[in-house]
């Protein structure tokens, strides 16, 4: 690729305009442009490319810092060779053009495409990815968020029942379940907690499908003696709970119509996959695959096909084992120690997912079991054993997408794990 590359553009994204440097592979010719991030303008943009560059968009190589937005997916879509860098890195190329430290977005452009040129290994090729996995990647992203925000005001629900009636979080101590929400509904306060029947709780929890709880116990709870608070304190906390347990529901409705929309396209990308086999072989539509392994659940499927789409697409596992945090970080100069340390710079989505994903095959599979507690015997800490056990997985996934097989335990036994680790 880096020999067919006869022109190279540098672009400096930003939110309005960007700035562009076009020059040949020998450095002769160096032009400079502003884009504006408009249709006309980026439509203008391209043209102007084809213009200067003789016309084939396969000779043009784009370095761009972003990998994503309108602007690469019109380069990409247009048949242009479109590669990322990670900023830090180009970083560390503008100090070889400036010793001074400056600065610009003229200069950066300069920068990408010089870059490019002369060190194509250090950037990574950026590809459009199915229509199906963007959707769920934008809905696994969604769907995270939406946790994280029901969980704040979940928080703040039980802030409130705390200062009033704490008694009443021994039946929820989260405060996170809608029909804990509807008891607090119908009796915010310790007087109106007294003054609710049998029926009434029975009634509530069977229409809520509570199980673990009945009604004479949950009654029982809230006969107990109220906490003396200010006056006022009271009327402060039903107004507040009238405010956020609105605002609870809607976003617990919210993230299960979200993970409703996950398992339909999980589904649709799993029929794909098994009605045409052999039309895509080396496409990253591997559900069956990915389910087969011991603690992978819809959430983590969702987060491993979204966020690890191109490794798992090039069976890369170095690439899958960095973004996920999994491949440690040596640190050695001349006579100094040899120091190995964990792993910041990388995906947080894949590594969390990875570490739920190891969490529970400890608690399902027995050879990842047997793996985690020799480590743990060898005086590795809880993260430490659960990273080891997620690297394994991944090169076992790596495997598996290869020869295109699902997991078999009977391959994997205590013995054959202790031999490799």
């Amino acid at each position: 690729m880096a020999d067919q590359l006869l022109w190279l553009i540098g672009i400096d994204w930003a939110t309005s305009e960007h700035e562009a440097c076009l020059m040949d592979r020998d450095r002769q010719a160096c032009q400079y442009c502003t884009v504006r991030h408009t249709a006309e303008g980026l439509a203008a943009f391209v043209d102007w490319i084809l213009q200067q560059a003789g016309g084939d968009p396969r000779e043009i190589g784009v370095a761009i810092e972003t990998p994503h937005g309108a602007l690469v997916e019109t380069l990409v879509e247009r048949g242009f060779p479109v590669f990322a860098i990670n900023p830090k890195q180009l970083d560390r190329f503008r100090d070889r053009h400036t010793a001074a430290g400056a600065k610009d977005d003229r200069r950066d452009a300069l920068v990408l495409a010089d870059s490019l040129r002369t060190d194509r290994p250090a950037f990574r090729r950026v590809r459009v990815d199915d229509p199906r996995i963007i959707h769920l990647r934008a809905l696994s992203r969604l769907e995270d968020d939406l946790q994280a925000d029901l969980s704040r005001v979940t928080n703040r629900i039980r802030e409130q029942v705390y200062r009033v009636a704490p008694t009443l979080l021994t039946l929820c101590p989260a405060a996170d379940e809608p029909w804990f929400w509807t008891l607090v509904e119908l009796a915010p306060t310790p007087e109106q907690q007294h003054r609710l029947a049998t029926r009434q709780i029975e009634r509530l929890l069977v229409r809520h499908r509570i199980r673990r709880l009945n009604a004479p116990a949950v009654r029982n709870t809230l006969q107990q003696p109220a906490v003396r608070v200010a006056r006022g304190v009271a009327e402060a906390v039903i107004s507040q709970l009238r405010c956020t347990i609105p605002q609870a529901r809607l976003l617990h409705e919210q993230r299960r119509d979200c993970a409703a929309q996950i398992e339909r396209l999980l589904n649709a990308l799993a029929a794909d996959d098994a009605e045409n086999p052999a039309e895509h072989p080396r496409e990253h539509r591997d559900v069956t695959l990915l389910r087969s392994l011991p603690g992978v659940g819809q959430q983590i499927t969702a987060t491993m096909l979204a966020e690890a789409s191109q490794p798992l697409n090039d069976r890369d596992c170095d690439t899958l084992r960095t973004y996920s945090g999994a491949a440690p970080v040596t640190k050695r100069s001349g006579r100094r120690q040899h120091v190995v340390i964990m792993r910041y710079a990388c995906n947080p989505r894949l590594r969390d997912a990875l570490y739920h994903w190891s969490l529970g095959s400890i608690k399902t599979d027995p050879a990842s079991r047997a793996y985690y507690d020799m480590l743990r015997a060898r005086g590795h800490h809880h993260g430490r054993a659960l990273r080891s056990v997620g690297d394994r997985w991944l090169r076992i996934l790596v495997a598996m997408l290869r020869d295109r097989t699902l997991y078999d335990p009977t391959r994997f036994s205590l013995r054959q794990v202790v031999a490799v680790a």
